[in-house]
C-alpha cells in the first residue's frame, strides 16, 4: 500500500506530507482546487514524464517522495532484487527531483535509477483509472491487450510471439534456400566451367610470384650465360686462377732448406684457398647448368603465368586468391547437387514452425475463449445496478484466416453491447448514449481493476456524469475493490464521498498574493460539512447536513 506522500514545490502546492491507510480513501474538492496536481505528483513519483511545468514558479527544483509498504514476494520487490537494489523487506520508497530546466533524477531506496526503471516499478505499484483513459476502452484495437491482461495470458502470449518468430525466422531460411537454389541453377554452365578450368590449373599459393621471378631470370639467362661462362674461364681455364694457385702450391712443396718449415702455414692455407677455389667453380658449372633454358621450357613458364593471371582478371582476384575463388565454385557445384535437399529440410523446417504456431495460437485461443465468458459474466453482473438491466455485454472473438496470424495471435478481439434485447449488438460507441457509455465503461473498469496485481489502485473522477443511485451503487463497487486493495478515489460524487474509510479535502487559496493548494484530511464533523456541499453547492443548508448525515450513515 502507499502510506506517504510528500510533495515540494509542485504548481501551485509548496509543501505537503500525506499519509495513507488501507481501504477506500477520497479526495474531494471544488473544480480547479488542485486534485490534478496531486494525481500529477504521484505520477511523477511512479516514472511520468518529466514537464517543467510542475516546477512552482520561482523555484529551482521541485520533488516528491512516494512511500511503499508491501508483501516482501511481491512482484515490485522481485524486480528492485533483480536488479540489485535492496527491497528492504517490502518498505520502497520512491524519490524523484525535477528541475527548472526540465531535467529529473530519480532514486528508489537511495538507489539512483533511470526513468525507464522507475516507470516499470510504477506499474507494478500503482493501477491508474483515470478520466482521460477511456480511448481505450472504445478502439477495438486496444480491446485484446484487455482481455488478455484480465486473463492473465502472459505464459501464452510469451510462446505464441516466439512460435511466431521461429515462423518468420524458418519461412525467411526457406525463401533464401529456394532463391539460393534459383541462382545457382541459373549459373550452372557457368559454375561448371569454371570450376572444370581452375582445377585443371590447380593454382598454388605463391605461385604467381614464383613463376615471375622464373621468367624474369630465363628471360634475363642469355646475357648472364656469358657472363658466367667468362668467369669459368677464369677460374678454370688453362692459365685460370685454378690452375695457377695449383702450379704455385707445387713449387712450394718442392722447396727445401730451411724454408720447408715455415712455409707449412703458407702452404695449408694455399691449399684451402685451392680447395674453396674448386668448390666455388663447381657452383658456377651448375649455375651455368641451370641457366641453359630449352625453349619449350620458357614457353611453359610464360603460358602458366599468363593463365593464372588471365584467370586472376576473370573472377576480379588477386592471383593468390584463385585458391579461394575455386573452393568458392567447388561449394556452388556441390549446391546444384545439394540445393534440393536444402530446401526440402527449409520447407521440413518451416511445416514444424507452423505446427508450433498453430500449437500456441490454439492454447491462446483457448484461453481468451475462458477468459472472455467470465469477462462477460463480471461485466454484465455490474450493469443492473448501474440501471442498465436490459443491457448485455460481450467480447466478440473472430478467428482469423492463418495467413493472418501473427506474435499476439490469431484473433481478433471486440468489445460489443446492446442496450435492449431486441436490437442487435454492436461497439458502445455507436449503441451507447452518453450516459449509457459512461456507465459501460465504468462496469469495465471495475471489473478489470479487481484482476489487477497493483497493491494501489487510483480512480480518478470515473463517476463523473453520473449521480444518484448510479452513483451509489459505483460508490459500492470502488468500496468492494478496496477490500483486496488500497483505492484512492478522485470524486465529486457525495455518495461515493460518503463510502470512504479516510477523505482528504483539496482546496486552493491565496495568502499574499501567491495562490496555493492545500489537502487535508477531514474528520466526522468536517466530512460532513464536505459532503453537504457537494450536496448543495456554494450555500449549505439543513437539508443539505441532514443527507449528508443519512450519506455518512449508509457507508457505515
Amino acid at each position: 500500500m502507499l502510506t506517504s506522500l510528500s510533495i515540494r514545490d509542485i504548481v501551485l502546492i509548496e509543501k505537503l506530507d500525506l499519509f495513507f491507510e488501507k481501504g477506500l480513501t477520497v479526495l474531494t474538492g471544488e473544480t480547479g482546487a488542485g486534485k490534478s496536481i496531486l494525481m500529477d505528483s504521484l505520477g511523477l513519483a511512479t516514472g511520468a514524464r518529466a514537464d517543467r511545468a510542475l516546477v512552482r514558479q520561482n523555484q529551482e527544483q521541485a520533488s516528491v517522495i512516494a512511500e511503499f509498504s508491501l508483501n516482501p514476494t511481491h512482484a515490485a520487490c522481485r524486480l528492485l532484487d533483480d536488479t540489485g537494489i535492496d527491497s528492504d523487506d517490502g518498505n520502497v520508497i520512491l524519490r524523484r527531483i525535477i528541475g527548472s530546466d526540465g531535467r529529473s533524477r530519480a532514486w528508489v531506496n537511495d538507489q539512483p535509477v533511470s526513468r525507464r526503471m522507475l516507470a516499470d516499478l510504477g506499474a507494478l505499484l500503482i493501477e491508474v483509472h483515470g478520466q482521460h483513459d477511456d480511448r481505450g476502452f472504445l478502439e477495438a484495437g486496444a480491446h485484446r491487450a484487455l482481455l488478455d491482461a484480465f486473463g492473465k495470458h502472459e505464459t501464452e502470449l510469451t510462446a505464441t510471439k516466439a512460435a511466431y518468430t521461429a515462423l518468420q525466422y524458418a519461412r525467411d531460411a526457406l525463401a533464401k534456400a529456394e532463391a539460393d537454389l534459383v541462382a545457382v541453377k541459373a549459373d550452372e554452365d557457368y559454375i561448371l566451367h569454371a570450376q572444370g578450368e581452375l582445377s585443371e590449373l590447380n593454382p598454388l599459393q605463391g605461385e604467381e610470384a614464383l613463376l615471375a621471378d622464373q621468367r624474369a631470370l630465363m628471360m634475363q639467362s642469355e646475357k648472364l650465360l656469358v657472363e658466367l661462362k667468362a668467369y669459368q674461364q677464369e677460374i678454370s681455364g688453362r692459365n685460370g686462377m685454378s690452375s695457377a694457385l695449383r702450379g704455385v702450391l707445387r713449387k712450394m712443396e718442392r722447396a727445401e732448406g730451411p724454408a720447408v718449415v715455415r712455409l707449412s702455414p703458407v702452404i695449408q692455407a694455399v691449399d684451402r684457398a685451392s680447395v674453396e677455389l674448386a668448390d666455388g667453380a663447381e657452383e658456377l658449372d651448375r649455375l651455368i647448368a641451370e641457366l641453359q633454358f630449352e625453349p619449350h621450357d620458357v614457353d611453359a613458364v610464360e603460358e602458366r603465368l599468363f593463365e593464372i593471371r588471365r584467370l586472376a582478371r576473370k573472377h576480379n582476384c588477386q592471383p593468390d586468391q584463385l585458391t579461394d575463388v575455386f573452393e568458392q565454385f567447388v561449394g556452388r557445384a556441390k549446391e546444384l547437387s545439394t540445393g534440393g535437399e536444402t530446401v526440402q529440410r527449409a520447407q521440413r523446417a518451416v511445416e514444424a514452425a507452423r505446427q508450433s504456431m498453430e500449437t500456441a495460437v490454439i492454447a491462446l485461443r483457448s484461453k481468451r475463449m475462458k477468459s472472455a465468458a467470465r469477462l462477460d459474466k463480471m461485466v454484465c453482473a455490474e450493469l443492473p445496478p448501474l440501471k442498465l438491466e436490459k443491457a448485455i455485454f460481450r467480447s466478440a472473438i473472430e478467428f482469423l484466416d492463418e495467413q493472418d496470424w501473427n506474435q499476439v495471435g490469431g484473433e481478433r478481439v471486440s468489445f460489443e453491447v446492446k442496450t435492449n434485447p431486441n436490437t442487435a449488438f454492436g461497439p458502445m460507441l455507436k449503441v451507447a448514449s452518453g450516459g449509457e457509455l459512461a456507465r459501460f465503461i465504468l462496469s469495465l473498469k471495475v471489473v478489470l481493476a479487481e484482476g489487477g496485481s497493483a497493491p494501489v489502485m487510483v480512480f480518478d473522477e470515473v463517476d463523473r456524469g453520473i449521480g444518484g443511485a448510479t452513483a451509489s451503487a459505483v460508490g459500492d463497487r470502488l468500496k468492494r475493490l478496496s477490500e483486496n486493495a488500497q483505492v484512492l478515489v478522485v470524486t465529486h460524487s457525495p455518495q461515493v464521498a460518503a463510502l470512504g474509510l479516510n477523505q482528504y479535502q483539496i482546496s486552493k487559496g491565496s495568502e499574499a498574493h501567491i495562490t496555493r493548494t492545500h489537502v487535508r484530511k477531514l474528520e466526522n464533523n468536517e466530512r460532513r460539512e464536505e459532503i453537504a456541499r457537494m450536496l448543495a453547492g456554494a450555500e449549505i443548508t439543513d437539508a443539505a447536513r441532514a443527507a449528508a448525515d443519512q450519506l455518512l450513515a449508509i457507508g457505515g
